[in-house]
């Protein structure tokens, strides 16, 4: 009943997660250490709803779309980012760096969670997920080349493959449950799922936060400056995005693509970066949280309005 509960205030819930993550400061650092388990968790969650079968017809969709779809995001954009910074002599500022990690950057381990929160099939969202952090070594060579402030190519492929095989061992476990244990979930099972995962991304933020609760009392300035660019980035490739795309018939895929438009995962370049750059680059991480968990609020009230057209 609670989970149940959860899952019709999912947003909500998450918008809870930010609050908290502000206001208990000493709870957000206890919590730290476990998001890489939490995260392995939320990934178990979301394969558990969409089951084997679901994923299995999506992975045979159209590959040769979803890789150019995804080399388009991971490695044209980026590179983009970076001539258009370099062309405005940009390129060397603590924000410039932000956004292309922001560009560089695969799906994050919570969009297909996200994605299902917000009323569409979170299969597509979960094969975006998983090709594009398996081609991540790839895509992120030219880049880091490019900019070799952002750190070494062995900590970004080894954090990359790091998280290929969570996703892996998380989704296999979660299919062998639903393929041997659970089978048919009812609507109210399924719905149950949704609410776990809105409760589990709200407790991953309270600890995603600790990095903002100090510059928010001791450097507002900073933290609104930061807050402003990383709700104007994530917000503006979300909307972009799905001002592209909106149109296609795959709704679904329009609302995969939408979502990860904005939201990336970062946290695998950060494992990577030099003391010296990452240390101004802290409340940035933090920042970030914000609009990605606002996502299933703001954005999902634009997103019904591919339901309407296709009614």
């Amino acid at each position: 009943m609670i989970l149940r509960w959860l899952a019709d205030q999912g947003p909500w819930v998450l918008v809870a997660g930010i609050v908290a993550g502000l206001l208990l400061p000493s709870v957000a650092a206890v919590l730290v250490p476990y998001i890489p388990h939490m995260v392995a968790g939320l990934l178990f969650l979301s394969a558990l709803r969409i089951g084997p079968q679901r994923m299995r017809a999506s992975m045979k969709g159209n590959m040769f779309g979803t890789l150019r779809v995804l080399l388009l995001l991971q490695l044209a954009f980026p590179l983009l980012v970076i001539a258009v910074l370099y062309a405005f002599g940009w390129l060397g500022s603590p924000f410039a760096l932000a956004f292309v990690i922001i560009a560089m950057a695969s799906s994050i381990s919570g969009a297909p969670n996200m994605v299902a929160m917000m009323g569409f099939e979170p299969s597509t969202s979960m094969r975006f997920l998983l090709i594009g952090t398996a081609i991540l070594p790839v895509t992120v060579i030219p880049v880091l080349w490019l900019m070799p402030a952002l750190g070494g190519f062995t900590e970004v492929i080894l954090a990359a493959l790091r998280l290929l095989v969570v996703i892996g061992l998380s989704s296999a476990f979660a299919f062998l449950i639903r393929g041997v244990l659970w089978k048919e979930p009812s609507a109210d099972e399924l719905k149950a799922v949704d609410g776990a995962s809105a409760l589990l991304l709200a407790v991953i933020v309270v600890g995603l936060m600790s990095a903002v609760n100090a510059a928010l009392v001791n450097e507002p300035s900073r933290f609104w400056l930061w807050l402003g660019f990383v709700l104007a980035v994530n917000f503006g490739l979300q909307f972009l995005a799905f001002a592209v795309l909106r149109r296609g018939p795959d709704v679904d895929r329009v609302a995969a693509l939408t979502v990860m438009a904005g939201n990336r995962n970062i946290a695998l370049f950060l494992v990577a970066l030099p003391e010296q750059v990452m240390a101004p680059l802290l409340i940035f991480v933090g920042c970030y949280q914000i609009p990605m968990y606002l996502t299933p609020l703001v954005t999902g009230r634009v997103l019904k309005t591919l339901d309407e057209g296709s009614a």
